[in-house]
């Protein structure tokens, strides 16, 4: 088997490139363009985005001397509705700007969206279409914000049912 691969006559790889509308995730997509172009050239690039789930609650802040008080409100299902809906418009925008860069560099992108929390909807995609190799971004939050909102390429590299490649944006020196 491994000898058939070898040749090219086996099935080829899938790759999965999970991005948001964060600058480490532009940098992560011309990282693998500039660096994995070989590498991924025989199958498309599967280029995902997480659609956020759009709530039927709104929380909004209301002043109360020096201390604030937060009052959920019930929303409107029209108004559930075109959250997701503008969710869905700029899912579809960010994966087909992906998908131009990708043709620049003569990289054949398949784009894949799904509503969810974008680190399970990860990981449930990298299954349902049997990815191979997971690329993310690293979003570069500190330890705090880290621990509080937790990490989605941690929750991946964990999670994930396939090798996960972490892009962490190069830190610039100056002496």
């Amino acid at each position: 088997m491994a000898e058939a691969m070898e040749n090219g006559t086996g099935t080829d790889k899938k790759v999965m490139m999970a991005i948001d509308e964060s600058d480490c995730s532009h940098y992560a997509l011309m990282w693998v363009l500039d660096n994995l172009k070989d590498s991924i050239t025989k199958s498309p690039l599967i280029i995902f985005v997480a659609q956020p789930p759009a709530t039927g609650n709104i929380t909004f802040a209301a002043p109360l001397g020096v201390a604030r008080m937060y009052y959920p409100i019930s929303s409107t299902p029209g108004y559930v509705e075109s959250a997701q809906e503008n969710h869905r418009k700029f899912a579809v925008a960010l994966l087909e700007k992906a998908k131009q860069i990708c043709a620049s560099y003569g990289v054949e992108a398949k784009v894949v969206t799904e509503i969810g929390d974008p680190k399970t909807a990860i990981c449930d995609a990298v299954e349902k279409h049997n990815i191979n190799l997971l690329i993310l971004g690293e979003r570069g939050h500190g330890t705090i914000k880290r621990a509080i909102l937790g990490s989605v390429s941690n929750y991946c590299v964990q999670n994930a049912k396939c090798p996960v490649l972490v892009v962490k944006k190069a830190q610039v020196q100056v002496a």
